[in-house]
């Protein structure tokens, strides 16, 4: 959410800011409908005042005999009585219609994030690893005799299911416990073990409303199935007044995620990248403004050491204006090489949403002796399980079948080294 104040103060930068995004101008008309709200504003407390200072004057004159004034005062009360639930009513309108054209501008990017259409303006910051380079097979057409069933998962639920069975579920499992562990002991995330299901502003605050409606799952009272746990764990501050010493507060959580894949009709349709429902391991943190820009690399190291530790080829990209999310101001996205498709593909993206979603959600801190300020909160994927699982199946397969399971994860596997097909 954008603050109308700044807006007023500055339109041709923000409009300036919105063209680096590909968006025509729009504070001319977001000016005009916050003048509307402040009109309707000062019309209303303007009846209000002259209804109280009326009431005082009926007083005063039925005391001094004056009936003639005192019922002209009445008449003139009751008037304002009438006219109050509209002017009320105008106000709300107007505010409304402010708030709900700012809930559909994107964040504005930073300063350093570079300008383009779309992921081909993209920039590459960094490399690790070798890749695997040559004719490698997809996991979608080895994983089967590993354990991994699209069949069953498609009679059960549909497309874009899918059902882990034996060691390939276990594996998946480690997976996802050995982030958890290093996010926690390394990283001194704490641990959070969230709601799946949301109220709207849950999902409002974390800016995937209104925009992104089609994109998740809604039950039939009105909640939300978690299209991350970055809702949940980012709403844990909805509405809180914080104190500085609090802060930086870091939170984990491993959950599954369920989205829509609205829009994305044949594409990745084989395999585990593009599933309805997946798990991820998330992080969350909230900063002061100050120190959101180092927070930011810190989480994304967070993120990478975690490719590092299980021996995955990686990227480190840094999304431009036209690729980036709605409520970030940056992005970085982390791509793993995936030997069966001789490609990077994204596996994490770690984004500093500054003040965007903090005022959405109206979560603030205090500075011994300040007044309340908006924090900055941000999010990554640490990581993406199912993708994890994935690059991993596909950079630890051999020649003769089996799977070379990482070292990191061995004590999570039971003395189990290798995946062997069935």
């Amino acid at each position: 959410m954008h603050d109308i104040r700044l807006i007023r103060d500055d339109p041709a930068a923000f409009d300036a800011g919105l063209a680096r995004r590909g968006l025509e101008p729009v504070s001319a008309a977001l000016i005009a409908l916050d003048e509307r709200r402040r009109s309707a504003q000062t019309e209303l407390q303007a009846s209000l005042a002259r209804r109280n200072e009326t009431s005082k004057a009926i007083g005063i004159a039925k005391a001094q005999k004056r009936d003639d004034e005192a019922a002209t005062l009445m008449a003139e009360v009751a008037a304002l009585k009438e006219q109050v639930p509209q002017l009320e009513e105008a106000a709300r309108e107007a505010d409304t219609a402010l708030e709900a054209n700012l809930a559909v501008i994107p964040n504005i990017p930073a300063a350093d994030v570079p300008e383009g259409a779309d992921e081909n303006s993209n920039v590459e910051m960094k490399r690790w690893g070798t890749p695997r380079e040559g004719d490698y097979p997809e996991h979608a057409d080895f994983g089967p005799a590993l354990g991994l069933d699209f069949e069953s998962a498609a009679a059960i639920a549909g497309a874009r299911f899918a059902v882990l069975k034996g060691g390939i579920a276990r594996l998946n499992r480690a997976i996802g416990q050995f982030m958890l562990d290093r996010n926690t002991s390394e990283w001194g995330y704490t641990e959070v073990n969230p709601p799946l299901l949301v109220r709207d502003q849950a999902m409002y605050g974390t800016d995937k409303l209104p925009k992104f409606a089609e994109d998740s799952f809604q039950t039939t009272d009105g909640r939300w199935l978690i299209p991350t746990a970055e809702v949940s764990l980012t709403s844990l501050v909805l509405g809180q007044l914080l104190s500085e010493k609090e802060l930086p507060l870091r939170f984990t959580a491993l959950t599954p995620c369920f989205r829509s894949e609205a829009g994305s009709a044949g594409r990745d349709t084989k395999g585990l990248i593009r599933q309805h429902q997946f798990e991820k391991t998330e992080l969350v943190s909230v900063v002061t403004p100050e120190a959101s820009d180092e927070e930011h690399e810190r989480m994304t190291r967070a993120a990478e050491s975690i490719l590092e530790a299980l021996d995955l080829p990686y990227r480190r990209m840094l999304l431009c204006t036209g690729d980036m999310g709605f409520g970030a101001r940056k992005t970085y996205d982390l791509e793993v090489w995936l030997p069966g498709q001789q490609r990077y593909r994204e596996i994490s993206s770690c984004s500093n949403c500054g003040d965007f979603q903090a005022r959405r959600m109206n979560a603030r801190f205090r500075r011994e002796g300040g007044k309340p300020e908006f924090v900055h909160t941000l999010n990554g994927s640490a990581l993406a399980v199912g993708r994890t699982l994935v690059a991993v199946l596909e950079n630890c397969w051999q020649p003769d079948g089996t799977v070379r399971i990482p070292e990191a994860l061995h004590p999570y596997m039971a003395g189990v080294t290798e995946l062997r097909p069935a």
